[in-house]
């Protein structure tokens, strides 16, 4: 990556022209630069020196955008994606970040009226995932910085005034082919996809890991029974072959050790860890930009889906980290912590604590659990009950709403690329018992079979016929309600793009 003052300075403010026939991007800044000019009826694209002119036949509709995502290309038209809200959180390296509050869609699909009606109805499925990928969350940018590098790797701090220490971690799912497919029930069963070929995707991830990073020290913190108990029992086998100075696992039971509120149990954690903390390091330049220490090693967290025990345990290790970090500089003595500082311990947990709500809500939906303890040191009542609440609406999420939640952002970030030949058959076309299914449907039959049920029970004593009558609705009740059960996974809201097994 080129240093940020030899790269071209994006715009930060935009002007939008929406004409009958055209876009146009106009700069807003003061220069002199040219404005983009997107036909909408082609997506044809050509910069111009000048707004065309208005008349009354050709009034735009004038807004103010912060940036265009680019454009999106499907079956008869194209899209224009344009950032329409946006909110600073914070800044990196002296450059401001910010949060995507808001995307807008601009369709240049005129050509779609002389489409065929197989292609009208293809676009207008993708189009539909378009408008659930508007309301996407979690997406920052900066204008002025790349946000997927960290400061080691870009080495371009700029000018600071005193030592600036910094350290990473990260976390990664079970590093082998495995799945968890959707099915109704509250916990599906884990699956290890080709366990025969986990030891050589281990090694890869780790290769991979090593290479950007150093050394490695995994640790996994999934449970040592049931499903969980499973897939740990193959991560360690996996990785075995390759343990080495370089490479170390850890296996944590979180759960066991630390139940539901002894989070404090973790220090027997950090007890095993601290020699790989000490012995890698972290970054520390000086005021004129030169390394005086560096990140040679970094750890990698999981649990299952590398949320809430996840989130907790590395707040624990940043904390440690921050700690050792801020007495080499000098403005800890010895044996001093956050802890003792009531400010800054009050906003590392309130920190660490957004930062999980923000992971957990782009992938589950709801925020973190076990949040409380992040953002106060302890588990509440409230924070207990908040998670009954989210665990309730991640099952709601996960099973009837995160498949097209997931293929719209397959779509919106390119991961699938619209083919004219191979989705003329539109994405939710379905045969057989899955053409009918639909949860709420069988949901709403179930529960009137049973109150009908009910209401002929009560009826019974006057006219023995309501026994048979509420016989029956128990009966169609128990065979729908048998159904569904038995065919959970076509009941339930899946990716239709990337197709899973069934």
């Amino acid at each position: 990556m080129e240093r940020a003052e030899s790269c071209q300075k994006l715009y930060t403010r935009l002007r939008l022209w929406e004409f009958p026939d055209e876009y146009v991007i106009e700069p807003t800044d003061g220069s002199s630069a040219s404005s983009l000019k997107i036909n909408r009826a082609d997506a044809s694209m050509k910069l111009i020196d000048a707004i065309p002119e208005c008349s009354s036949v050709r009034v735009p509709k004038i807004q103010t955008i912060f940036g265009v995502v680019g454009m999106l290309k499907l079956v008869a038209g194209s899209y224009l994606i344009v950032i329409t809200e946006r909110e600073c959180v914070g800044s990196y390296l002296g450059h401001p970040i910010f949060k995507v509050m808001s995307l807008r869609i601009l369709p240049c699909d005129h050509s779609l009226k002389t489409s065929s009606p197989e292609q009208k109805k293809v676009e207008s499925e993708f189009a539909g995932l378009l408008k659930v990928a508007e309301k996407t969350c979690g997406l920052f940018f900066s204008y002025d910085t790349n946000l997927t590098l960290s400061a080691q790797r870009l080495n371009d701090l700029g000018d600071e005034s005193k030592l600036l220490p910094l350290w990473r971690q990260v976390r990664g799912s079970m590093p082998f082919l495995w799945e968890q497919i959707v099915d109704l029930t509250y916990k599906p069963k884990f699956e290890i996809v080709k366990p025969e070929e986990a030891p050589r995707v281990a090694e890869r991830h780790f290769l991979d890991l090593r290479k950007k990073y150093g050394s490695v020290l995994a640790i996994d913190l999934v449970n040592t029974t049931g499903g969980e108990g499973r897939l740990s029992e193959k991560f360690a086998s996996a990785v075995q072959p390759i343990l080495s100075d370089d490479l170390r696992y850890i296996h944590f039971d979180f759960h066991k050790i630390c139940g539901h509120v002894h989070f404090e149990r973790l220090s027997i954690l950090y007890d095993q860890i601290a020699d790989f903390l000490d012995k890698n390091g972290y970054l520390l330049l000086n005021d004129k930009g030169e390394k005086m220490k560096e990140q040679l090693g970094v750890v990698r967290t999981n649990c299952i889906d590398c949320l809430d025990r996840t989130n907790v345990t590395q707040s624990m290790i940043g904390r440690k980290m921050l700690e050792l970090q801020l007495r080499r500089i000098g403005v800890f003595a010895a044996e001093e912590t956050i802890s003792s500082h009531t400010n800054l311990d009050e906003k590392y947990k309130i920190l660490w604590a957004n930062h999980g709500d923000d992971v957990s809500i782009q992938y589950s939906g709801t925020p973190a659990l076990k949040g409380d303890f992040v953002r106060y040191g302890k588990r509440t009542v409230q924070g207990i009950l908040n998670d009954f609440y989210n665990a309730l609406g991640r099952y709601y999420f996960n099973n009837f709403s995160d498949g097209t939640k997931q293929d719209a952002i397959d779509l919106l970030q390119g991961h699938y690329i619209v083919s004219v030949s191979r989705d003329m058959i539109p994405p939710s076309q379905k045969g057989g018992l899955e053409a009918v299914a639909h949860f709420p449907a069988a949901f709403c039959l179930v529960s009137l079979g049973l109150f009908f049920t009910i209401l002929s029970l009560s009826q019974a004593r006057y006219d023995l016929r309501h026994l048979f009558f509420s016989a029956l609705w128990a009966t169609i009740s128990i065979g729908i309600a048998t159904v569904v059960k038995a065919n959970g996974r076509i009941f339930c809201n899946r990716p239709r793009l990337h197709k899973p097994r069934r």
